[in-house]
């Protein structure tokens, strides 16, 4: 059944939508999380990258299904019961979470499917394993398309940096990335890539194609990367009033 991005339909048909927060899975040495975010909808409106404490059933679950999914539009997401703010997390008052993991699929027409693959567990997590929280207030694009760096060593994935709505919201992994430091990746630095104008709105596909090498700068220094796997995209529901 397809669902929108904050819903997950119950097992018994009569009985109401269940509500909750979205994280994709990203990575596989260091699996991170990223909360799926909605610019109109005030408790979901924020970019959150973290990391959680992951039961290993969870973990193995996920890395296996994703090595058989690997080469297909398939994510994975964390879906966690109720519209608890993402402060919590942040500030410490918050140190677990009950969740489930789900596999996105996506149909030719954008729709995307999420199915629990794995009952309930516990995640942990931690204040200082956040790495983003950033509201999604900004009223201006970029001049030039920005995304946000993160992950642990050489397993690097880069954000859509989320400026004014209507916009994309995008995560992908890196392939041979040069010139990053772990001190970027810590703090999500803002990467530029100045080869590519930023659109200054929503578009349905990836400025950014699978296999390509590009030039960006953090700064005044200069990186580059290939872009590879994509673990998220969405250009829909992310805009919806």
């Amino acid at each position: 059944m397809t669902t929108p991005d904050v819903l997950a339909q119950p097992e018994e048909a009569d009985a109401p939508p269940r509500h909750g927060h979205r994280f994709l899975l990203i990575g596989t040495k260091t699996v991170f999380v990223y909360h799926l975010p909605l610019y109109f909808v005030p408790v979901h409106a924020f970019q959150l990258i973290s990391r959680f404490g992951l039961a290993q059933t969870l973990r193995d679950t996920y890395l296996k299904d994703l090595g058989e999914n690997e080469d297909k539009q398939v994510y994975y997401s964390l879906f966690s019961e109720g519209h608890w703010p993402l402060q919590e997390i942040v500030d410490g008052t918050r140190t677990s979470l009950p969740v489930e993991l789900e596999r996105v699929t996506v149909d030719s027409s954008g729709s995307r499917t999420f199915t629990k693959i794995l009952d309930e567990t516990t995640a942990t997590c931690r204040k200082e394993d956040v790495v983003l929280y950033q509201p999604l207030n900004a009223t201006a694009y970029p001049d030039y398309l920005t995304y946000l760096a993160f992950g642990q060593g050489d397993e690097i994935h880069l954000a859509h940096q989320l400026a004014a709505s209507p916009n994309w919201d995008e995560v992908i992994t890196t392939v041979q990335p040069t010139g990053f430091q772990q001190t970027d990746l810590d703090h999500a630095a803002a990467v530029t890539i100045p080869a590519i104008k930023d659109p200054k709105g929503v578009v349905t596909k990836s400025p950014l194609t699978k296999g390509q090498s590009y030039e960006g700068t953090i700064g005044s220094r200069k990186v580059a990367f290939t872009a590879g796997r994509q673990g998220w995209w969405n250009h829909t529901s992310l805009n919806n009033l």
